[in-house]
């Protein structure tokens, strides 16, 4: 049961994480996109259009060393935080050589045929009994 909550919660944060990460994107690029071309029409009136093209360069430059560092500084502090959290009970089971083993064994014993059937309703039970499981904790807002 430990594995499937490890699961469940792991894909909801990924989720969640994507969805905030696209919309951070999104915004950022259109608040950027207006910067710039403030910068290249106030510096085209100023200075001519080589010089606002220079500037529009220079601008992108920079955004993309910010991102380059916020990028390695981000992976840095992931694989330092992987070295550090102790391995979830669903990562120990898969990469676990005798469960791996036994399922291989189990596939043969069984058969291909049979076995695709066995999974899928195996698969439908677990969903719903972590679906059940997932709204016997979400506590009612009164």
């Amino acid at each position: 049961m430990r594995m499937i909550d490890d699961l469940k919660e792991s894909t909801g944060v990924a989720v969640r994480m994507t969805s905030l990460a696209a919309g951070i994107a999104i915004a950022s690029f259109v608040t950027i996109s207006f910067l710039c071309a403030a910068a290249f029409v106030y510096v085209l009136q100023a200075y001519g259009l080589i010089e606002a093209c220079l500037t529009g360069a220079a601008i992108f430059f920079v955004i993309a060393l910010i991102g380059i560092v916020v990028y390695a500084v981000r992976r840095n502090q992931i694989r330092q935080e992987a070295r550090e959290a102790p391995k979830s009970a669903l990562h120990t089971a898969l990469t676990d050589p005798m469960v791996v083993a036994a399922g291989i064994q189990a596939a043969h014993a069984i058969g291909i045929k049979r076995l695709v059937p066995l999974l899928a309703v195996g698969g439908l039970a677990l969903g719903l009994l972590a679906s059940r499981s997932s709204s016997q904790h979400e506590a009612p807002a009164e």
